[in-house]
């Protein structure tokens, strides 16, 4: 089955998550500077929010650059994946319309546990469809990134019940880690077109 169709659905739903997500910020009444200060923590939600959709957009591109081939399980992996990028845009405003208090900030940490959870699925079942020995499989290896990502999102989703601030620090942290995309992928690609 060919990847060109996932692609573009995904590539649509991404774009449409990002447009839900600045069409929810609300205009300042005013003209000043100062009608912008309440707006901080929405403005700072969308920020780190807008990073995470940006990385797990180039990340995915370069993923499925290096499948050659999908199947139905791939398809609903796929889905799962969007289904919880899709959630962004409402955990991202509840915490930012909310100043950084710690219910809404548990549930972005759980909606960005979820995303890497859904996204490792994906590549485990694109692995698996590929074989050990893909392209694939030889760039994202025993994913520590992932791992360590998964590890900090917990821990931070647990600080949010002592600091808020804290858990948005982790948050940020892990997406300083993904910030720049996943060479990985991209070098293996370059490796094998070079030897061909």
């Amino acid at each position: 089955m060919g990847k060109g169709r996932l692609e573009t659905f995904s590539d649509g739903v991404i774009a449409i998550i990002i447009t839900i997500m600045v069409l929810e910020m609300k205009v300042p009444h005013g003209g000043s500077l100062q009608s912008l200060r309440p707006l901080l923590p929405v403005l700072i939600s969308y920020l780190l929010s807008f990073i995470y959709l940006g990385i797990y957009w180039n990340n995915h591109h370069h993923m499925l650059h290096a499948a050659q081939h999908i199947n139905g399980s791939v398809m609903w992996a796929n889905m799962h994946l969007l289904f919880w990028l899709s959630l962004v845009p409402f955990a991202s405003g509840w915490m930012g319309e909310n100043n950084f208090t710690t219910w809404p900030v548990v549930l972005y940490g759980v909606v960005l546990l979820m995303n890497g959870v859904a996204y490792y699925i994906l590549s485990q079942l694109l692995i698996r469809l590929h074989g050990h020995n893909s392209v694939l499989a030889k760039a994202v290896g025993k994913d520590r990134k992932g791992i360590i990502s998964v590890i900090i999102y917990i821990i931070a989703i647990a600080t949010a019940f002592v600091n808020a601030w804290i858990s948005y620090a982790l948050y940020f942290l892990v997406a300083c880690m993904w910030f720049i995309p996943d060479k990985r992928i991209e070098n293996k690609i370059v490796n094998e077109e070079d030897k061909e």
